[in-house]
């Protein structure tokens, strides 16, 4: 046997890899997004999550520095709103937040 029929039957031998436990159960990355920058609790639902982030992408002060970040990257497809609003949080202080975070949960009452 040549060495690319052996390569070539070892790989017809091999299970396609196995995907992490968790792959099915993904959490999307709004969720992920607002966790981590501490503005909703993990057990949030995602359809609440959802809701959430809508009002953080419509805080003026999201958009503004958004709009900084769309400008230099050039972005134009659709996850780039996720991450155009993940780096916009990114950029805010902790203190930003936690005004941002008073300011969707006065929204929400």
């Amino acid at each position: 046997m040549s060495a690319w029929s052996q390569m070539k039957h070892r790989q017809q031998n091999n299970p396609a890899p196995k995907t992490h436990p968790s792959a099915s159960l993904a959490v999307p990355s709004y969720h992920r997004i607002l966790v981590k920058h501490g503005l909703i609790e993990k057990t949030l639902s995602l359809p609440d999550a959802y809701k959430v982030f809508l009002k953080v992408g419509a805080d003026p002060e999201v958009q503004k520095l958004r709009r900084k970040v769309e400008r230099g990257n050039k972005m134009k497809h659709v996850p780039a709103l996720y991450l155009a609003t993940a780096m916009a949080l990114q950029g805010m202080t902790k203190q930003e937040l936690e005004s941002l975070k008073l300011r969707i949960e006065e929204n929400r009452a």
